[in-house]
């Protein structure tokens, strides 16, 4: 009978419990929904179909969230899961990119950004555009030094608005003392009529562009909380700092980025807004906004386009108190 007892007991209490909490699927599920159960944000969410406010670079408005083009082109940073970036290019044909573009218009994303060294992503803009899509793109450019010119050229070329040096490239230039191609690289690109960007995972990347008097549109810098790296074993920060030469792959003090960013008045798209999937969208759009950017690119999966615009928006509405003037 106690046996019978216990067991009765201790189904009911599973049911209780299955009812109480929604089912999680697996521990990435898990974490997620922890990050936004403990957040203290209760400003009513818009409609799925919400427009996103604008901003403006030069004379180009663009969304307050961009749709990055990592997904897209399959270059996902997807840490230690190796199988990731096949299995974005295996789901992206071009019909799902041409999908997820259409649904970013949808919902108020004007924007997207991608490398035009991706050539089947260049097909399927211009078959995109062709059957009436009007999402507008900023390239992300990895030229050879000897070959700025051309690979300025190509983009404008092809449609592109904007520019911006990939940010591997800006580091890297940074650190070998080469910030001169960095302003040919500027140069270059308001000579062609488009607004043109320096991207850095490094702060030191924009300060070397700053102190050269060098004078982008815009800068892209990585920005998220510092809860994600502090979750990481020392081990793991030390592996992407040998793998990548650098010692701010991801935004490992993001509170000097705010600072530094505070004082200048240039445009900021903030990227790795949400470490690659780690911080759940409600807490990293409001992190960023908050802190000083003014624009979020990220990468999205067509499924997700509704969700995030809908999480922006309220992000961009709670954001009052902001230290930087909104800069575009």
């Amino acid at each position: 009978m106690k046996s019978s007892t216990t067991r009765r007991s201790f189904l009911k209490n599973a049911v209780a419990a299955a009812v109480a909490v929604p089912l999680v699927t697996s521990l990435e599920e898990y974490a997620l929904n922890a990050q936004e159960s403990s957040s203290t944000a209760k400003s009513p969410v818009p409609s799925s179909k919400a427009t996103l406010p604008l901003g403006k670079i030069g004379k180009v408005q663009l969304s307050r969230i961009l749709c990055g083009g990592n997904l897209i082109s399959g270059y996902a940073h997807s840490r230690d899961l190796i199988y990731v970036s096949d299995l974005l290019r295996a789901y992206f044909t071009p019909e799902k990119i041409m999908e997820t573009w259409a649904q970013c218009e949808q919902h108020g994303i004007n924007t997207m950004i991608f490398g035009p060294d991706d050539k089947q992503g260049v097909e399927t803009y211009k078959k995109y555009r062709a059957q009436g899509g009007k999402i507008q793109f900023i390239a992300q450019l990895a030229p050879q030094k000897d070959k700025i010119p051309d690979c300025i050229k190509y983009a404008v070329d092809i449609g592109a608005m904007g520019i911006a040096l990939v940010g591997n490239y800006g580091d890297a230039w940074s650190r070998e003392n080469s910030v001169d191609k960095i302003g040919e690289f500027v140069t270059m690109g308001k000579s062609q009529g488009v607004i043109v960007g320096v991207n850095g995972h490094e702060l030191r990347t924009v300060m070397s562009v700053e102190k050269a008097g060098i004078k982008p549109d815009f800068y892209m810098k990585t920005l998220h909380s510092s809860n994600y790296w502090s979750a990481r074993r020392p081990d793991q920060m030390k592996e992407v700092i040998d793998n990548y030469g650098i010692d701010n792959y991801w935004c490992m003090d993001p509170g000097a980025t705010v600072r530094f960013m505070q004082e200048l008045e240039r445009p900021w798209i903030a990227f790795k807004v949400l470490a690659a999937g780690a911080i759940h969208p409600k807490a990293g759009f409001k992190y960023a906004f908050e802190n000083g950017a003014d624009f979020c690119a990220v990468g999205m999966f067509d499924f997700q386009v509704g969700e995030n615009v809908k999480l922006a928006n309220a992000a961009l509405q709670e954001t009052g108190n902001r230290n930087r003037a909104w800069m575009a």
